[in-house]
């Protein structure tokens, strides 16, 4: 089971990676890299788009034997986020700030990235 966690692990890890490189690219300034709140879950980045704080999913597909990496969202996953974004606002005690959810979809394609960026996504 660990090297499965470690594999998946790294995997996110390089899909974040060219998540985070995408937004830089955007002129977002990376704020928080896989933020935890207790069992609750986690958010893979949190980011500034001028004044609004964005929480960014990231989901990464190096083929497409499970479909597409937009297909990977699920509602509970979604809710999750949510709950760990109160949780993030919450202890940093930032309040009245805009903040919005962001998706980022990576499907490898012939070893290269194909990026499917949605702004508002949930």
């Amino acid at each position: 089971m660990e090297q499965i966690q470690t594999n998946s692990r790294k995997k996110g890890n390089e899909g974040e990676e060219i998540a985070i490189e995408y937004l830089k690219s955007l002129g977002y300034k990376i704020v928080k890299q896989n933020f935890h709140f207790g069992k609750v879950g986690e958010i893979d980045i949190i980011c500034r788009d001028g004044n609004t704080l964005v929480f960014v999913e990231v989901k990464f597909r190096k083929s497409d034997i499970y479909g597409s990496a937009i297909d990977g969202m699920t509602k509970s996953q979604i809710i999750s986020i949510r709950k760990v974004a109160e949780g993030y606002l919450y202890i940093n005690k930032i309040t009245d700030i805009e903040c919005r959810f962001d998706f980022i979809g990576i499907d490898l394609i012939d070893g290269k990235p194909k990026i499917t960026y949605l702004k508002n996504a949930f």
